[in-house]
């Protein structure tokens, strides 16, 4: 079999112009979206206050990914990332499949964000139509995108800095309220109301991992921004250690003291919860505040998930896989035609959202989510081929290493099975399998026509 190397030399063409703060950005730019701001509410509405231990197993799950994928991004750091990793050690097929799977699903996921900033500015402007927004707002971030990799990073650092510091903010009031302020009403004893901290039981607690995980993708991105870092093996090293932590510090603090202050039984009708907790905390212009924020998030989850699903498809010509066009890049590095591709979702989820607008979110969210979760389980199943062909071989070590391998490498793809799996069983989720496997039927069936032509 070839060389790793050819992969890298035939994915060339890219600037590698990325810090590695940017890349931190990034990753948290496409992980802390409306998953948190808005999917929060179905996560407590499935697991009530043990939402908490549903994030917590989410956390786990994505820390055991960054592990794996961190160790093969920094061997071979490349565009394709775990695309081309399943290529190179599990066959082309696979690779085929994964990359597919995930570029449709930050497709859909692109509509899906840039949907709900149309909604965001219906909030300030009721009286122009909502298409209208989606229409700019998509046609903004799709110019910053085919700029330069430079321009994106800068944008993607300035939307998730302004993300940061608003959870940060959400952090030190809510801290104060819940623990000085004593506010009757308000405290941990709200844990115990509505049948109590495991009120939903360990099924409803699993089904909370379900939406955790959804709020967790985005990590990914850290391994296919390596492409484009100016020293990946560093960039990537440095940005592994740190994202996940802070993920989990994000999601664990803010949902914590969010049921602290809202009893969990009223923070689940809520659209966002974090609408209620300011109206609580009676903050001047809170609502305009928080408005500003989730449009900010969305747009910036909108801005990550492009850039992603747009290097899978230059990925994916470049292997022979998708039209030529879509692996040409211009004199700034930029894979114009596979970006303008990739933006197709907004089209996708304007068309859903006009004729299902009471079903678009969760449907949106339940086909997306195959492909995504798809990836991370491959990405456990490519790093057991990857260690014991590197081992068989005698291979270098790699300074950044997964613990306790192959233990926790097949713990993650059990947990990552069993999550794909309870899908199946929960109608709001039921979609995600029930598209998702003839998704890989049709992609299977599809690349050997290819390949026997």
């Amino acid at each position: 079999m070839a060389d790793f190397h050819d992969i890298q030399r035939r994915e060339t063409g890219l600037q590698q112009h990325l810090t590695s703060a940017q890349m931190v950005m990034i990753a948290i730019g496409g992980a802390v979206g409306t998953g948190l701001f808005m999917g929060s509410a179905f996560a407590i509405g499935f697991a009530g206050p043990a939402v908490l231990v549903s994030y917590a197993i989410g956390a786990f799950i994505a820390l055991l990914l960054i592990g794996c994928l961190g160790e093969m991004t920094v061997a071979h750091p490349t565009s394709g990332s775990f695309g081309a990793y399943a290529e190179y050690y599990l066959g082309p097929l696979a690779g085929f499949v994964v990359r597919y799977a995930y570029w449709a699903a930050l497709v859909l996921a692109v509509g899906m964000e840039v949907t709900a900033v149309g909604i965001y500015m219906a909030y300030w402007f009721p009286q122009v139509p909502q298409w209208i927004w989606v229409g700019v707002f998509s046609a903004l971030l799709i110019g910053i995108n085919l700029r330069s990799v430079k321009v994106y990073g800068a944008a993607e650092y300035l939307f998730s800095a302004i993300k940061v510091a608003a959870i940060v903010a959400f952090v030190l009031i809510g801290s104060y309220v819940v623990f000085g302020a004593r506010i009757p009403g308000i405290g941990l004893e709200n844990y115990q109301l509505g049948g109590g901290f495991w009120a939903k039981g360990m099924w409803g607690m699993w089904l909370g991992v379900i939406v955790a995980m959804f709020s967790y993708l985005g990590v990914e991105a850290i391994a296919v921004a390596a492409g484009e870092a100016q020293h990946p093996q560093q960039a990537v090293q440095r940005a592994m250690k740190t994202t996940v932590l802070r993920l989990v510090l994000f999601y664990l603090l803010t949902l914590a003291l969010m049921l602290a202050i809202v009893p969990w039984t009223e923070a689940a009708t809520q659209t966002s919860p974090f609408v209620r907790v300011m109206e609580i905390i009676d903050i001047p212009y809170a609502a305009g505040v928080l408005n500003f924020v989730v449009l900010v998030a969305a747009l910036s989850a909108m801005n990550s998930q492009l850039y992603t699903t747009s290097r899978m498809m230059f990925s994916l010509a470049r292997a022979g896989h998708a039209p030529t066009r879509f692996g040409q890049t211009n004199a700034s590095g930029v894979p114009v035609a596979a970006i303008l591709v990739s933006s197709l979702g907004a089209a996708v989820a304007m068309v859903i959202n006009a004729f299902w607008p009471e079903q678009s979110f969760m449907w949106m969210m339940s086909i997306a989510m195959f492909g995504a979760m798809f990836a991370w389980f491959m990405v456990f199943v490519t790093h057991l081929a990857f260690r014991r062909r590197r081992d068989r071989e005698g291979a270098d070590r790699v300074p950044f290493r997964m613990w306790g391998f192959p233990w926790l490498t097949l713990l993650g793809a059990t947990l990552m099975g069993a999550v794909l799996l309870t899908t199946l069983f929960t109608p709001a989720f039921r979609l995600t399998l029930v598209f998702g496997l003839p998704w890989l039927l049709v992609l299977t069936l599809v690349y050997w026509r290819l390949h026997r032509r």
